[in-house]
């Protein structure tokens, strides 16, 4: 069918605004394990629509959560090779891969908020150099809250966990247990219900965040508020992708995520309160542990940092010193 002159410039017009607008809008896909309604997810929807709105709808994030596009221990293999533009991990999740990203799961070096922000801040030029070198770039960072001690039976020493099945999720966690003389068991957090249901699993250190979301309180009974470490979340973003962008685009984008982080931390702490109420009225009995429990993860504390120290090498003394000054 051949159309008049007249329709013929109309719909080549079309196509061309089409076109131009296609190239003038920028999608990226970012993959989260964490459920929709957790903090972290929360933030990083903020984070997603602040860049649209600061780049003018110029770059749109796409967001994945639950795990639903990767799995929490595959999202950043998945950004550093280029198969999605930006993602969040859990940075100690890959103290496998190198023992700085699991600077902030050294249990008790940074036992408050406070300390927590001065480590991460003391800590972020070696992250930012490790993941530059790995072709990705820091966006920002966030916190767990304080790692509790969640479990099935009461733990008054530490002999009570003893050749029980403990939770592990990173390796800090995993040297944890057998140093307790706990058995680590690797379960994704997604995974931790069914795991406690079926006695895969019956003690765990985690956030209180990371309690509510999971329902640990159908299964466990005890929480013991040892405030082991602040592990972060970290989003981070392909440099390939980053820089292909224009100055003002990747100014929306850190600018955004600047906004996030302070943000992040604030909602960290206030969302710590209410998740511990959640908890104890739920049936959960959270208090604080015995004398003899935190003396002997203390000792495990000071024993991991040594070995985090020998690990690392002289980046590592240098860290630490900084942080302790």
């Amino acid at each position: 069918m051949k159309f008049p002159a007249v329709v013929r410039h109309a719909l080549c017009s079309f196509a061309l605004i089409a076109a131009v607008a296609a190239q003038a809008q920028t999608r990226w896909d970012m993959p989260t394990a964490y459920p929709v309604a957790n903090f972290h997810t929360e933030n990083v929807q903020y984070f997603s629509d602040e860049v649209a709105r600061r780049s003018g709808g110029k770059l749109k994030i796409n967001l994945h959560p639950n795990a639903s596009l990767f799995k929490a221990n595959e999202i950043k293999r998945a950004v550093q090779t280029g198969q999605t533009q930006l993602g969040e991990i859990l940075l100690s999740g890959f103290a496998n891969e190198n023992p700085l990203y699991g600077v902030d799961s050294i249990p008790f070096l940074a036992d408050s908020y406070p300390k927590a922000r001065k480590l991460a801040e003391v800590s972020r030029p070696a992250i930012e150099k490790l993941l530059a070198a790995q072709g990705m770039k820091l966006l920002y960072t966030v916190p767990w809250q304080g790692q509790s001690l969640y479990s099935k039976k009461p733990v008054q020493v530490p002999a009570d966990l003893r050749g029980t099945k403990m939770r592990a999720y990173n390796p800090a966690t995993s040297r944890i247990a057998v140093l307790l003389g706990a058995q680590p068991t690797t379960v994704q957090l997604a995974e931790v219900s069914q795991a406690l249901a079926t006695g895969m699993v019956e003690n765990l250190l985690n956030s209180s965040s990371g309690g509510v979301d999971a329902r640990f309180y159908e299964h466990l009974s005890h929480l013991y508020t040892v405030n082991a470490w602040y592990p972060k979340n970290a989003v981070i973003v392909s440099s390939r992708y980053f820089d292909a962008l224009d100055p003002a685009l990747q100014k929306a984008v850190t600018d955004a995520a600047a906004a996030a982080e302070e943000r992040g931390w604030r909602i960290s702490q206030e969302k710590d309160a209410q998740n511990l109420k959640v908890l104890a009225d739920k049936g959960m009995k959270i208090q604080p542990p015995t004398p003899e429990l935190a003396a002997a993860l203390k000792v495990i504390g000071e024993k991991m940092a040594d070995e985090w120290q020998q690990a690392v090498g002289s980046d590592g003394a240098a860290l630490l010193a900084a942080f302790r000054k």
